[in-house]
């Protein structure tokens, strides 16, 4: 086991961590001890607390990150046909750009400080995933040098840029959601300072759940990264 922890920096909701960011804690060491046939699906089973020691597991039967006695989330290996459906078709960096325009959390996010689409954290990825028809949203993501290693980003913030994209092609003002399962697969690495486009689809939803897609491709179309995600409706100022 070791000790990791999640730092204000990338909090979803005010008082605890951003479910793409730590589902990709979790995710990311799950993966590293699997083949190219299983992918990770990781549940959040607790608001991830922020600012203290954390304890993270794994084995290729699954991995799990703990708080003490309790369980904040777990991972287990899916077949990799789960996410199958999962790639968006692409559109033009021009197009996801003038998306941005009509991002909806400029002016009304649940959670402002969100680590990838807060419009509030300075530190974050300032993700903006505006509609662009179809139950899809599309947006541009240049990545940060802080967030590279030898100049290509991490996973980690990765699986982190998959969360978002999804979670706006809800109606988050009438339906707010916080993420309760991630699945994901990251095929390929951008470099830090390439623009990247980040999709978004609608796959329907199930009383509280709602489930989404979503898909990043790098400056030349290639996908970098697909996953599902499913979100469950919350009372924001339960979080908050």
């Amino acid at each position: 086991m070791t000790s990791v922890w999640v730092d204000q920096r990338f909090r979803g909701p005010e008082r605890s961590g951003n479910g793409g960011y730590v589902a990709g804690l979790v995710g990311t060491r799950l993966a590293a001890e699997l083949n190219g046939a299983f992918v990770p699906q990781v549940k959040l089973r607790m608001p991830p607390p922020l600012q203290k020691d954390l304890g993270l597991s794994a084995g290729d039967a699954g991995a799990q990150l703990t708080d003490g006695d309790e369980l904040v989330a777990d991972a287990v290996p899916v077949d990799s046909d789960f996410l199958a459906d999962a790639t968006i078709e692409p559109v033009p960096p021009e197009e996801a750009r003038a998306a941005e325009a009509a991002y909806r959390g400029l002016q009304d996010h649940p959670f402002p400080n969100c680590f990838v689409c807060g419009p509030e954290n300075q530190g974050g990825l300032r993700l903006k995933p505006g509609p662009v028809g179809d139950g899809r949203t599309a947006c541009t993501w240049t990545p940060a040098a802080d967030l590279a290693t030898d100049g290509l980003v991490d996973e980690l913030f990765l699986w982190a840029a998959l969360d978002c994209p999804g979670g706006w092609t809800i109606d988050l003002e009438g339906r707010p959601s916080v993420l309760g399962q991630l699945t994901a697969c990251i095929d390929a690495r951008p470099q830090a300072g390439e623009e990247c486009v980040a999709l978004g689809r609608y796959l329907g939803e199930d009383g509280r759940k709602t489930f989404t897609a979503s898909t990043l491709y790098d400056a030349d179309g290639r996908v970098l990264a697909r996953a599902k995600h499913t979100w469950i409706t919350v009372d924001p100022a339960a979080f908050n």
